[in-house]
């Protein structure tokens, strides 16, 4: 029992999990040490602020949420469906995603919050981007579900039950791309700061015009064979 994935998906996939990788280690690096890939730290903090009294820690907070969350639906609205298939327009979505992390870099330098929300909505719009498949769940802005699921199909093999291998593997390219990712976000965040940014941004961008092109391709083959 196993799921079947195209080449490009396992690509893109890999892809991917690199690129969030470097955008949280930069974010994590240069604002508060807070993750800007996934909404659980966020929540946290949020908890204490609420506790302490920081009002405005709090709003803060709120509005990296909820710029998430927008992302999340300018995915929705984009994709219309949340079934992997090529020819779904993915690559809109990464190059909206590459214009908030373009235009995130000279705000954060500025110290203003806007560029923070940007970069959470960029987030947003790829985890909401990473689709179900055959059963499936891909997602690649955060791993706690990954490593999860590797801990569960171990505990079905030590029972001797079926592992969905092919599952196995798929977390472990996006668990391998998000650390490797992270390692060159913080040497690239050392070097140049929040410019560092520029990176994942240009390489969602690629990535972006790599799945059009290959879908223009994909699409019309076979017509010309017909």
């Amino acid at each position: 029992m196993g799921i079947v994935l195209p080449r490009w998906v396992w690509i893109g996939t890999a892809c991917l999990a690199a690129i969030a990788g470097m955008i949280n280690a930069i974010g994590y690096l240069g604002y508060e040490h807070q993750a800007v890939t996934h909404l659980t730290g966020t929540t946290t903090l949020l908890g204490v602020a609420l506790a302490h009294g920081q009002g405005r820690v709090a709003l803060d907070l709120v509005l990296v949420a909820l710029s998430f969350v927008l992302g999340a639906v300018l995915s929705g609205l984009i994709i219309q469906d949340s079934t992997l298939k090529l020819g779904r327009r993915y690559g809109v979505v990464l190059a909206v995603e590459a214009a908030c992390l373009f235009a995130a870099v000279p705000l954060m330098e500025r110290d203003v919050h806007v560029g923070v929300m940007l970069a959470a909505v960029a987030c947003g719009l790829q985890n909401a981007m990473a689709t179900t498949y055959s059963g499936a769940l891909i997602r690649t802005t955060h791993l706690t579900g990954l490593f999860t699921d590797v801990g569960v199909a171990l505990g079905h093999w030590l029972r001797g039950l079926p592992v969905g291998t092919r599952r196995v593997w798929l977390c472990l390219v996006v668990i391998c791309g998000f650390l490797a990712g992270g390692a060159i976000g913080a040497v690239l965040f050392q070097a140049w700061s929040y410019r560092a940014l520029y990176v994942p941004a240009m390489l969602t961008g690629i990535t972006g015009v790599s799945y059009a092109l290959y879908r223009h391709w994909a699409l019309r083959r076979p017509v010309q064979g017909g």
